[in-house]
């Protein structure tokens, strides 16, 4: 792969932002649970507004050095010690992290806030402090420079995600909660005995040392397919997704949107760092063609599945197992580039931009059930009625995020596309083309048909059953909007993407 993250074994300026985007959330976590449901409230909307800026300090820093940001923790550089490092990849999904976590925090202020007068319950206490405790999980996995580090990141997101299923206490969602455990921990255990393999034979878990090291034989192929095994449970790619769809049937509107938006990301982006960093000279075109072949299983699936849901939220569950596909087919394109010498950085953003496309549209869609919901009093998507007179900045929030999923322009998904659609057209992996077009379709379809229904008019006589916060409204459609707008970062002048990500040719897949 022709891409290497640059070295550096001395702390940076700015590379103290890093362990502060690492701590302030769980800092913000330990104080909600000092303070209590409507204390973790107003600390975690603290820690929202300083999250944000911390992250747009570290973007900063990495734009004006024009090289990866790195902290040395205590001064030891790696084998010895630990390196936080942030490059363009890593900068760009702290960045968008930061921005749909605000996002779904002033939603659930609606669904999770304790008004003056209100007895505090635990569920919002509950879910203020796993919100935070997801993003500074996340922040960790973005930001660690060796594998263990990533596993203990992992592992700290998943014990924050869970328990994000079951905050309604009932049977069916414990078990959905119970079944998520299940799969996060066999995808663990097999990470984790992939480190151990590495570490055993190359004597370290840095990332840029075990880029310099690993060589093709048979204890790299097997941590590789291990830890790549791993992962694909934690992010749900087709065919071990089953514990994502009913995870979501339960959960709070709010929670189904860090989940899918958000906790899915961490153990994705881990992926990446494997295959694009650490097993670049090792992992074959074909094995990155299986890879993607998973995803196209899990694109043209889920989007049928989807069209079949009588429920709103199961619909839009299985439409994210659907564009978890789209995710893994950069993979073999990125390959195919390398092979062919030209530079793989198209294919590389086309995958990142999915993700994050993917992250803001999927949150707001989610979101936007949640408000139907709760006008309504159901999801069922046969009648959704009236749901567009009651919801009209809602419904267009909900149209936006599916036009980005489809990938219509000016939208992130539609720039995603281009760029993946491209590369497969450079490196002749047409069969790639077909499934994205095919993909398309299917995802307008059941958008149509949602959007259509909704605006129906209601029965004569008809009212709300509930009335929602005009900021919760807003809130959805801000982050609508950026998926929608997304395409617009064609324009940028930076590509930010690049940056501590130096290019070498003589890298290529075998």
């Amino acid at each position: 792969m022709p891409h290497s993250l640059s070295t550096q074994d001395v702390t940076s300026p700015g590379g103290l932002l890093l362990v502060l985007a690492v701590l302030i959330p769980f800092i913000g976590v330990l104080a909600g649970m000092i303070l209590g449901g409507r204390g973790a409230q107003r600390v975690a909307f603290a820690i929202l507004a300083a999250g944000l800026a911390i992250a747009i300090a570290i973007a900063d820093a990495l734009v004006q050095s024009g090289d990866t940001v790195v902290y040395i923790l205590g001064d030891w550089a790696p084998p010895l010690g630990v390196a936080l490092r942030a490059d363009g990849l890593a900068v760009i999904m702290l960045l968008a992290i930061a921005v749909v976590i605000g996002g779904i925090g002033v939603y659930a202020r609606g669904d999770f806030g304790t008004p003056p007068g209100v007895r505090e319950a635990r569920a919002p206490l509950m879910f203020w402090l796993l919100l935070l405790a997801v993003w500074g999980s996340l922040n960790l996995v973005f930001v660690s420079g060796d594998l263990f580090t990533l596993y203990v990141a992992l592992e700290l997101l998943t014990f924050a995600g869970v328990p994000l299923v079951s905050l309604g206490g009932q049977p069916e969602t414990l078990r959905s909660a119970l079944r998520y455990l299940l799969y996060a921990l066999f995808g663990s255990v097999l990470y984790l005995l992939g480190a151990v393999l590495l570490y055993g034979a190359y004597g370290t878990l840095d990332i840029l040392l075990l880029a310099a090291r690993v060589h093709p034989e048979p204890v790299t192929w097997a941590a590789a397919a291990l830890m790549t095994v791993g992962l694909l449970a934690k992010t749900a790619l087709f065919p071990l997704h089953l514990w994502l769809p009913p995870a979501h049937a339960g959960a709070p509107a709010a929670a189904s949107a860090v989940l899918s938006g958000l906790v899915i990301k961490g153990s994705w982006f881990l992926a990446v760092r494997l295959w694009l960093d650490v097993f670049a000279g090792v992992v074959t075109l074909p094995s990155a063609q299986m890879l993607a072949a998973l995803g196209a299983a899990a694109i043209l699936v889920g989007n049928i599945v989807a069209l079949r849901q009588a429920r709103l939220k199961l619909l839009i569950a299985y439409s994210t197992v659907a564009q978890i596909g789209y995710l893994f087919l950069m993979f073999p394109l990125a390959a195919g580039l390398a092979a062919a010498q030209i530079d793989s950085t198209a294919a590389v953003n086309g995958g990142m931009l999915q993700a994050i496309s993917h992250a803001t549209a999927k949150a707001a869609m989610f979101m936007a059930a949640g408000l139907i919901y709760t006008t309504l009093g159901h999801d069922r998507i046969a009648d959704l009625r009236g749901a567009a007179r009651a919801l009209p900045m809602t419904l267009l929030a909900f149209a936006l995020g599916g036009a980005s999923l489809i990938g219509l322009p000016p939208s992130g998904g539609f720039l995603a596309k281009w760029l993946l659609v491209s590369a497969a057209i450079t490196t002749a992996q047409w069969w790639w083309v077909l499934v994205m077009l095919v993909g398309g379709l299917l995802t307008s379809a059941y958008v149509f048909i949602v959007v259509v229904r909704a605006m129906a008019p209601a029965p004569e006589g008809w009212t709300p059953r509930a009335r929602v916060p005009h900021y919760q409204q807003v809130a959805v459609l801000a982050l609508a909007l950026c998926s929608f707008l997304l395409g617009m970062a064609a324009f940028c002048p930076v590509d930010v993407a690049r940056i501590g990500r130096a290019v070498v040719p003589e890298i290529g897949w075998p």
